[in-house]
Formats: structure tokens, sequence, C-alpha cells
């Protein structure tokens, strides 16, 4: 048995790969089950986001497990597979698990520690569950991973520092203001990057956006994103007065604030002027900064404040790369211990067979002890054997995780004589595979 993950993210795959393989919400429930009725597939789960595309996988077999893995894709999406196996990356069992930890906690992701993976990742395991694609290995490393990244989320600062140049300009915000509430933003420009900042703002309490652009159209459209007001461009100066934080990014070419023209307006104020220039060339002259009232902050300011969070995060992922470190080694030793359950069971199934038999022939010597008697003669002699036994399955346990395992697991069938017992698993086990595989297929007939 083999855990494999095989997929692509945003740094193996360009964008024009990325987007023709994405699995569509709609289809997503058939293409678990498709994925999971692949010869040599035990388990699966897709996870499929903008920036990557993951197929996780338990397979009997590791060669045969990656072939029909990318027979699938090739199928699914109806492409060649020679247009996308180079963009793939394909990890086995230690590092596959280790993969998987490492993309929950954000480590893997275009933006160190950003959280809306983890919930992506959960929501894929749980609609593999609600297919029956997963069993008792991904029910458990599944479980294990979402709870680490939720640790990681919550007991570091791993997300809190800014690493977006608009989100950073809300950082100088927070220390200029106590709070953004009943405070006015001023938009100076409508492109995209004086959105965002805007958007940041907003969510971080502002309540009143006010927007100039050149275009006035577009200003009423950016204006609307934030239940805010557009004005003409002829209304810059007078807004002045009323805003609290300005955006400016227009790419005029040229200063559209100087200090001339804004010193007159900030006077009149009783309050201090934020301002953020995040245009190239520089929308507002530098010489504003030498006006008391107001802050004024360039793109490279806000990229310096990127640069030192960046770093605080680096500080912080390798902290939870040690975190992960220990999470494999736990899963890999859970994952050996897994490999002598059917030996435990065998061995238990034997001896309580041995003493249901004794209890039948106690029975019978001594038919005159009463039910209750019986009940507690049973529940005694069934205590022995569990205590006879303890001994024994904790040993096999240790030896589970050693090198040795495989000789171990031999040695410990040998001595208890458990052959019978574990080929009468294996037929129960072909059993039920036969009755799920004729079950999906009369499901399949019905649809």
């Amino acid at each position: 048995m083999h855990t494999i993950v095989i997929g692509f993210n945003h740094k193996t795959a360009p964008v024009e790969i990325r987007e023709r393989l994405v699995f569509s919400e709609q289809r997503l429930d058939l293409a678990i089950r498709t994925l999971r009725d692949m010869k040599s597939v035990l388990e699966c789960v897709i996870v499929s986001t903008c920036n990557r595309m993951e197929l996780y996988l338990v397979c009997d077999q590791l060669h045969t497990g990656e072939y029909y893995a990318k027979t699938f894709l090739e199928s699914w999406f109806r492409i060649p597979r020679e247009e996308f196996v180079s963009h793939l990356y394909i990890l086995h069992n230690q590092d596959a698990v280790s993969h998987l930890l490492h993309v929950v906690c954000g480590l893997d992701s275009l933006v160190i520690g950003e959280t809306q993976i983890l919930g992506q990742v959960k929501q894929a395991f749980f609609a593999a569950q609600a297919q029956q694609a997963t069993g008792t290995v991904f029910n458990t490393l599944f479980k294990q991973a979402i709870t680490l990244g939720k640790k990681v989320h919550t007991e570091t600062e791993i997300g809190q520092n800014a690493v977006s140049v608009s989100y950073a300009a809300v950082e100088l915000g927070k220390k200029l203001f106590d709070s953004f509430r009943n405070r006015t933003i001023l938009l100076i420009g409508a492109g995209k990057m004086s959105e965002l900042t805007a958007k940041h703002f907003h969510a971080a309490g502002a309540t009143r956006v006010l927007v100039i652009n050149r275009t006035f159209a577009k200003a009423q459209e950016m204006a609307a994103k934030f239940q805010g007001e557009a004005r003409n461009w002829d209304q810059l100066m007078p807004s002045l007065k009323e805003a609290d934080i300005v955006v400016s990014s227009t790419g005029a070419g040229e200063p559209i604030l100087t200090k001339e023209s804004v010193e007159p307006v900030i006077k009149t104020r009783r309050s201090l002027l934020f301002l953020i220039d995040i245009a190239v060339p520089r929308d507002i002259d530098p010489a504003i900064h030498q006006i008391e009232q107001a802050f004024l902050y360039d793109i490279d300011d806000l990229k310096g404040i990127v640069d030192t969070n960046m770093s605080l995060r680096q500080q912080e992922a390798e902290r939870v790369k040690r975190w992960i470190e220990a999470e494999v080694l736990a899963f890999q030793q859970w994952l050996h211990t897994l490999g002598v359950v059917p030996l435990i069971s065998a061995l238990r199934e034997k001896y309580l067979e041995a003493q249901a038999e004794a209890m039948i022939k106690i029975e019978r010597k001594l038919p005159h002890l009463t039910e209750q008697e019986m009940r507690v003669l049973n529940k005694q002699t069934k205590s022995i054997v569990n205590q006879l036994l303890h001994d024994p399955i904790e040993r096999i346990k240790e030896s589970a995780i050693g090198s040795d395992r495989d000789i171990a697991k031999e040695m410990f069938v040998h001595l208890f004589a458990l052959e019978q017992q574990l080929q009468n698993q294996q037929q129960e086990m072909h059993k039920e595979e036969a009755a799920t595989t004729d079950a999906r297929s009369s499901l399949y007939a019905c649809k």
C-alpha cells in the first residue's frame, strides 16, 4: 500500500495549463468516483484550485497507480498526456505526506501563510468522503493535516503580517488611526491597485469611500463596489478636505498633488491626512513630506514593509516545518502499526474462539450454574485472554515501526500459528470487495 500525490501548482505549470485542468464543482463528485474506480486506486482525494490541481491516492502499486492517475487526467480532460505530464510532480509515501502538510499550512502557496488553502483541502476531503473514496489511511491523514493547519494559523503569526503592497497600506494606516470607523477614503484613479487597497481599508472598518477619476464613468463603477460616492476630477481639492486617507494611482506621468496645491488645504484641516502613492511614476510630490499634518508613503515604503513581513513569515515557516517533520514521523509510525492490525485481529479471533469453546464445555459440565454466574465466568475468562494477549500485542506494535518489521510480522504469525485466521480475513475481504463492485455496477446501470 502506497500514498501518492500527483499534480501541479503555480510553480510547475503556467496558467495556460492550469486553466485547462480544472475540475468543475458540478462534476467533481463524478470525477471522484471515476478516479476511485481506476485500477490500483484504493482511496483518493482531488484538490482543485486556481493555483493547483492535485490527486492524492492510496494505491496497491506505485507505478500502476501513477499510470492510471495520468490515464484518468488524460481521459477526464480529453487532453493528450504529452501536453501536461512535464508539468506534473509525483511524490511517494513520506514525501507525499510531507507535501500535504506543507500545503495545508500555507507553505506551498503563492503567498506563504495564506489560509484559504486549508479550507479548500478540508472541502476536498469532505467531498471525497461523501463519495466513499476515502478509507482508513486518508481518514486519518487528512484529519491530522487539517488539525495541524488550524494549529499553525492559531498558534503562529505566519499569516498575520501583510505581504502585499495594498494590505501594507492598511498596516501603515493603523499606526496613525486608532480605528478606521467613520474615516473617509479618497481614491484618486480607478485602477486595480486602488481598488484592492480600498477593499482592504473597507474590510478594516472604513465606512466612507470617495472616488475621483478623469473618466467619471469609471469612478462610478469603482464607487459602486464600496457603496461609495463618485466625483468629477474638478472636485479633487475640495475632496481632500473631507478625506482621512488618500490612495492615488493614476499613471499620470507627473505629480497631480504638489506641495503648493495641497498645503493650503491641509492647513484648513484639524486632523491628519494620510496619503499613499502607489503610482509609478509618482502621483504625489515627495515635498509633501515637509507638511506637518501630512503623512506620505510611496510604493517603496510599502515594499519595505512587505519585505520585512515576508522575512517574519519565513521565520515562522521554519518553525512550522519542524512541526511538519514531527507529524510526518507520527503518521509513518501509525501507518506501520496499521500493517499489524490484521495480525492483532487474527490473534484476538483465535484466542477468543478458544475462550468461547471453553465456555461451552463449562456450561455442559456445570449445568447447575445460573445465567448470572455464566455471565461472570464469561467476563472473567475474556479478561484473562486480554491480559495474556496484551504484551504480545504491544511488542508487535513496537516491532512494526522498526527496520525489521517484515521479519517480526512473519515471526509473529509463525509463533502464534495465525495462518488460518489470516486466510479467513482475506476471503472475507474479497467477498466485501466483490459485493461493493456489484453494488457500484448496479448503481451505474440504473443511471
